[in-house]
């Protein structure tokens, strides 16, 4: 176990180093004992199960469970507080005279009836003249 007093943290692994997507360990070494942390949990290496010059495979306590997986997602940001528009008629000159209007089309149609009703009132006026 004396390999691990000189290396660096994140300890690149075959499951990836510290780049997003990838699952970290960190090891730390007290005499004898090495502990292995992914920052979800801890972990106690007890015993060396293979080791070549390549590769090495550790027995530890328990399961280590990786961040990117297990850790508590952070707190959504709230959202933007709504622009109030004033209620009610604002007196005349102080309205916003700005193109920039969000509100929706009014698609009441009034415009097109006092069209219509202007045109049928001549109609009427011209018809009741011929007579």
């Amino acid at each position: 176990m004396s390999q691990f007093q000189t290396i660096s943290n994140p300890l690149r692994t075959q499951a990836g180093d510290a780049t997003p997507g990838d699952f970290p360990l960190n090891v730390t070494t007290s005499g004898n004992q090495v502990n292995v942390s992914t920052g979800v949990d801890d972990a106690t290496v007890s015993n060396t199960i293979y080791t070549d010059g390549q590769l090495a495979v550790y027995q530890v306590d328990k399961v280590l469970q990786p961040m990117s997986i297990f850790a508590a997602p952070s707190p959504a940001v709230a959202p933007a507080p709504a622009t109030l528009k004033p209620k009610g008629k604002s007196p005349a000159g102080l309205s916003p005279t700005s193109g920039n209007d969000d509100s929706p089309a009014d698609n009441s149609g009034v415009e097109r009836i006092a069209m219509h009703g202007t045109a049928v009132l001549v109609f009427g006026i011209s018809l009741f003249v011929l007579l």
